[in-house]
């Protein structure tokens, strides 16, 4: 019962200082929305998806001497175990160098290029996936479909097989995929909502003042018998 009463008790004041949580509450939305306008580098991820197949020139005779395309439980486990491999060498400055080679973009970093590009592997299957994070959506959008073509030659050159499709290339995104106005608008009020409800925990619990009857009773444990009713003196109230 006396949890009870506790918990009642904080909800009151709590519901005594409402104002000024709702006034902080609403401030923080204010510099969320701010963070968001004046502070967030608007960037642009582009994705494409390669799958790792059965190499083109590879064939099998039938029982009739015909030679057909087959896909083996070999060539899955052989392309399950590029997939990683692969993954690195999508990375490589070899091919980050051609890529900014090809499309006239050797004003770039090639070091910021390779640490804004992420590669991965879908679990228990022969697809990867490049991702490629840049201010400028169009050059996001290059580079990301470049890294694929790129990376399909040189893994012909390097293990002389062709066993790399490109199955969705990389679009044009018109926005930005780390601003999200109405999220840090969210976030930022229930960050104003907690501080705001904190503060004024920690106040209320370290304030010693009587004010009614009843703190008088809890904070003695005494009842109280009688009390000086105030009396106006002069126009004002007294006690």
């Amino acid at each position: 019962m006396e949890e009870e009463i506790d918990l009642k008790e904080l909800f009151e004041v709590f519901w005594k200082k409402k104002a000024i949580i709702i006034l902080v509450t609403i401030l923080f939305a204010i510099i969320g929305f701010g963070y968001t306008k004046y502070f967030v580098i608007p960037k642009y991820k582009s994705s494409t998806t390669l799958l790792l197949a059965q190499n083109n020139d590879q064939k099998v005779e039938d029982g009739e001497g015909d030679t057909t395309n087959e896909i083996t439980q070999t060539d899955i486990t052989l392309n399950q175990t590029l997939v990683s491999t692969y993954s690195v060498l999508v990375k490589s400055k070899t091919i980050v160098n051609q890529v900014l080679e090809n499309l006239n973009l050797r004003n770039l970093n090639e070091e910021e290029v390779m640490k804004n590009i992420t590669v991965k592997a879908v679990e228990d299957t022969q697809v990867i996936e490049i991702n490629y994070v840049n201010e400028n959506a169009k050059i996001a959008y290059l580079i990301t479909n470049e890294l694929s073509n790129v990376f399909s030659e040189k893994v012909v050159e390097i293990y002389n097989i062709n066993n790399v499709y490109i199955v969705d290339k990389a679009e044009l995104e018109n926005e930005p995929y780390n601003v999200s106005p109405i999220k840090d608008i969210v976030l930022f009020a229930i960050a104003g909502f907690g501080i705001s409800c904190v503060i004024i925990f920690i106040f209320s619990l370290f304030d010693t003042t009587v004010k009614t009857q009843e703190d008088v009773e809890k904070k003695t444990g005494l009842s109280v018998l009688a009390q000086i009713p105030a009396v106006k003196i002069g126009g004002k109230e007294d006690e």
